[in-house]
């Protein structure tokens, strides 16, 4: 058979069938054979039958291909290390010599080890235990690190060798040194820290509101935080607003951060049309706003938003929602107003901004049809945005 016509013969194969795409669209194919032309292998499809190991075979060729060196390296050391207490001299292996494209000429494996300098004290303060630089060399060597203690009686000197390589840095020698010394025999204690960690009063706050929207018989729902252009522009019936973009979207329903949770909140009625209605949403999450006071460019800002659909618009749920929030933040009726404005979102006469203290803090109203239909909806839309981080 030919190269082509083995990838044809094993798209059939249900175990080798997802390895043809490594190779098919390769102007060569990675082929092994022996001095008389025998092929023994073609990576990573098949190997040959005239390489089959044997009860009786003595001399054993490991070969390991990758689409990564790096990679392809640490594999063969590891193997060649394991494999190697099973020869006749144990612990030896042949190296063999590579030829490169460019000519040159690698010998493998490489096996090799290298050497990394940590501190006892470091280590002492990284894992939480307090043992001599000698105790943590001795317990580095459980690991199969050769630690060897220094002049200065800190610096430990560790031999990384080719069988670890998942030892980067110092910090996975002190987590070496936690394993040998054992997790359950470090003492626990509480943190030398200035204060006791507590929940984020935010978070605390949007915990509270959330538990009270479902008392009131509305369902939560979690939506993506990315959207398209239209979805928070042309959709809702608005030019496009200045929004965080994505560089390189991957694709259309992912190209800006959302400015407002009312996209997500009408494409998940919009996947539940089947539901019984009314079909009561809210969701408490962060939209992303530029402001060019931050490092970064953008903040979050924590919203609380309530959507109702169905048979009648619903303007007084929503109210009533307003209302039952307004009275767990313990704001009272005299400190907050609902005062009409206009929205192209929202229907003429039927949108009203909510302000607390001279300050705007939420908007609600009923949604214009168009915004209805946009998102394949039939029935009537009230909706409700808090902005939480404002009355936080």
């Amino acid at each position: 058979m030919t190269a082509t016509e083995l990838m044809k013969f094993y798209e059939v194969d249900s175990h080798l069938r997802s390895y043809l795409p490594l190779i098919r669209d390769s102007p060569v194919y990675p082929v092994i054979s022996d001095r008389n032309g025998v092929v023994l292998s073609l990576p990573p499809i098949i190997n040959g039958n005239h390489s089959k190991i044997s009860l009786s075979t003595k001399n054993v060729l490991i070969e390991c291909t990758a689409t990564d060196r790096n990679k392809a390296t640490i594999v063969l050391d590891t193997m060649v290390t394991m494999f190697s207490q099973h020869c006749a001299d144990p612990f030896t292996v042949e190296a063999v010599d590579v030829v490169e494209v460019d000519g040159s000429v690698s010998q493998c494996p490489e096996l090799r080890s290298r050497m990394e300098t940590v501190s006892a004290k470091a280590a002492n303060s990284h894992v939480g235990i307090e043992e001599s630089a000698e105790r943590i060399a001795s317990l580095l060597t459980r690991m199969s690190l050769s630690a060897e203690l220094q002049a200065d009686g800190d610096s430990i000197r560790v031999s990384v060798p080719p069988t670890r390589a998942d030892v980067l840095h110092a910090c996975d020698v002190y987590e070496d040194v936690a394993i040998a010394f054992g997790f359950n025999s470090i003492a626990k204690k509480i943190p030398e820290t200035n204060c006791i960690g507590e929940q984020f009063v935010l978070n605390k706050l949007t915990d509270k509101l959330r538990l009270e929207l479902a008392m009131a018989g509305f369902t939560e729902v979690l939506t993506f935080a990315l959207c398209s252009e239209d979805d928070v522009s042309v959709k809702l019936r608005k030019p496009l607003q200045s929004a965080a973009r994505i560089a390189n979207p991957k694709t259309c329903d992912f190209q800006v951060a959302r400015t407002t949770l009312l996209p997500g909140l009408l494409k998940t009625v919009s996947s539940n049309k089947n539901m019984a209605m009314p079909l009561q949403l809210f969701e408490v999450a962060d939209v992303v706003l530029l402001d060019s006071g931050e490092d970064v460019g953008a903040r979050n800002d924590r919203r609380l938003a309530a959507l109702f659909y169905g048979k009648t618009a619903g303007f007084e749920v929503i109210h009533g929602i307003l209302d039952r929030v307004m009275q767990v933040l313990a704001i009272p009726t005299q400190r907050y107003r609902v005062v009409a404005t206009e929205d192209s979102t929202y229907f003429h006469g039927r949108c009203a901004d909510v302000v607390v203290d001279g300050r705007k803090v939420a908007i609600l109203g009923v949604l214009h049809p168009d915004v209805v239909t946009h998102f394949d909806l039939a029935a009537p839309c009230s909706y409700l945005e808090l902005y939480v981080q404002a009355l936080a």
